[in-house]
C-alpha cells in the first residue's frame, strides 16, 4: 500500500525574518569577494547553509576568527551586544540580519532591566538566540524551560518580568509560564507575545492536519528550534509515526496511506517539493490553509541604501535617467528562487 494522500500544510516554511536574512546574505555574497564571513548559521537549516559555503560564506562562532577588513553578516538570531561592537571595529562591512522580532525581546529586556526589573527568560539552553538575548542584560535577568528551574529560582526582592524565546512551541511556553505566573503573580508581560507569528501559524496548521493522518513529515534541520516543536507537536497529537527529515533522501521507502508534511520556519521550498515528488500520493496534494502570511521585513538600511546607490550608479553610467528607471523591489523576489539561484553559474 503506498502513500494515498498527502495533506500540505499552509503556511509553512520560510517565515518573514528568514525570508529577509536568507536575501541580506545572497546580496553580499553577490556583490562582494569571497570570503564573505557570516557569525554563526545564518539560520538553522543545513541545506540553506550548505549552499552558502558552496559560495564561500564562512561561519564562524568568534569574530576573532574574521580576518580584519572582510565583509560580515550577523545571524537572524540576534547577537549579544559586545558581539554586534567587535563586528563593527573588525569587519569592512557589517550586516546584522537579526529578526525584528527578536530585536523587540532584546528591547524588553534592556528597557525592563533599565527600570531595576529582574527578567525570567523562557528559553533553550544553549540556543544562540537566548544566548544573545541574555547577553543584553545577563546581571538581570535569568534563564529558565522546565519547572523544575521555575521551583528553583529565589524570591526576587524587585519587580519580575516574564519574556520568551520566540521560536517556542506554545505547549512549551504555556506550561511554564503559567508556573512562573504562579509563583510571581505580580509579574510585568508584554502588551504583545514574544512568541513568533510564523511559528505559531506554522503550529496550528500542523495541529488543524494531525488528527486526519497516518504519518506526519517535518522538513527541517535538528537545530532547529521551532522545527523541533512542530516534531513534538506531532508527536503528542498522536501522530501514529513522525518523521523528521532534512531532505526528501531521509524519508523511509515503507510510507503509506494518508501522509501530513509541513516546514519549519528555515527549510526552502524546494525541500517542501522534494518530499511531495518522493510521496507521490496516488490521491494527490491536499493543502491546507489555516492563515494568509503578509509580513515582510525589508533588509537591513545599510544594504537598501548600499544597494541604491549602486543601482543609480549603474544606471548612469549606462546612460540612462535615474528617475524613470525603477527601483528594486524586494518583497516580490522570494528568499528560496534567491537561494535556488546561488546555486547557478
Amino acid at each position: 500500500m503506498a502513500v494515498e494522500k498527502v495533506l500540505l500544510a499552509s503556511p509553512r516554511g520560510f517565515c518573514a525574518g528568514v525570508e529577509m536574512a536568507i536575501k541580506a546574505l545572497a546580496w553580499m555574497v553577490r556583490t562582494f569577494d569571497e570570503p564573505v564571513y557570516c557569525y554563526h548559521e545564518i539560520v538553522h537549516n543545513k541545506i540553506v547553509v550548505d549552499r552558502f559555503i558552496a559560495q564561500g560564506v564562512v561561519f564562524v562562532d568568534s569574530i576573532d576568527e574574521v580576518p580584519v577588513g572582510s565583509p560580515i553578516m550577523l545571524s537572524a538570531h540576534g547577537s549579544a551586544p559586545e558581539v554586534v561592537t567587535a563586528a563593527r571595529e573588525r569587519g569592512s562591512y557589517v550586516v546584522d540580519a537579526v529578526c525584528p522580532l527578536v530585536t523587540k525581546v532584546h528591547h524588553e529586556v534592556k528597557t525592563r532591566a533599565g527600570k531595576g526589573y529582574h527578567i525570567i527568560y523562557v528559553g533553550h539552553d544553549g540556543h544562540e538566540e537566548a544566548v544573545g538575548t541574555m547577553a543584553v542584560a545577563p546581571d538581570s535577568i535569568s534563564r529558565v524551560e522546565s519547572l523544575a528551574e521555575v521551583e528553583a529560582l529565589p524570591q526576587f526582592d524587585v519587580p519580575v518580568a516574564l519574556l520568551a524565546q520566540t521560536t517556542l512551541s506554545h505547549r512549551e511556553w504555556n506550561e511554564v509560564a503559567v508556573h512562573v505566573r504562579n509563583r510571581f503573580p505580580d509579574i510585568w508581560t508584554p502588551g504583545r507575545s514574544d512568541l513568533c507569528f510564523a511559528t505559531t501559524n506554522r503550529q496550528t496548521a500542523l495541529m488543524s492536519i494531525a488528527p486526519q493522518v497516518d504519518a506526519f513529515v517535518i522538513i527541517g534541520s535538528a537545530n532547529s528550534s521551532n522545527t523541533r516543536a512542530l516534531e513534538r507537536l506531532a508527536i503528542e497529537a498522536g501522530c501514529p509515526s513522525v518523521y523528521r527529515v532534512n531532505s526528501a533522501e531521509e524519508l523511509p521507502h515503507n510510507m503509506q496511506g494518508i501522509v501530513g508534511v509541513t516546514a519549519g520556519a528555515s527549510a526552502p521550498e524546494e525541500l517542501v517539493q522534494g518530499v511531495l515528488d518522493h510521496l507521490a500520493p496516488s490521491q494527490g496534494v491536499e493543502e491546507v490553509f489555516v492563515t494568509d502570511e503578509d509580513e515582510y521585513f525589508p533588509p537591513p538600511r545599510n544594504i537598501r541604501e548600499m544597494q541604491s546607490s549602486i543601482d543609480t550608479a549603474i544606471t548612469t553610467m549606462a546612460g540612462a535617467s535615474v528617475l524613470s528607471t525603477p527601483g528594486m523591489d524586494d518583497r516580490a523576489l522570494a528568499a528560496s528562487t534567491v537561494l535556488e539561484a546561488l546555486s547557478e553559474p
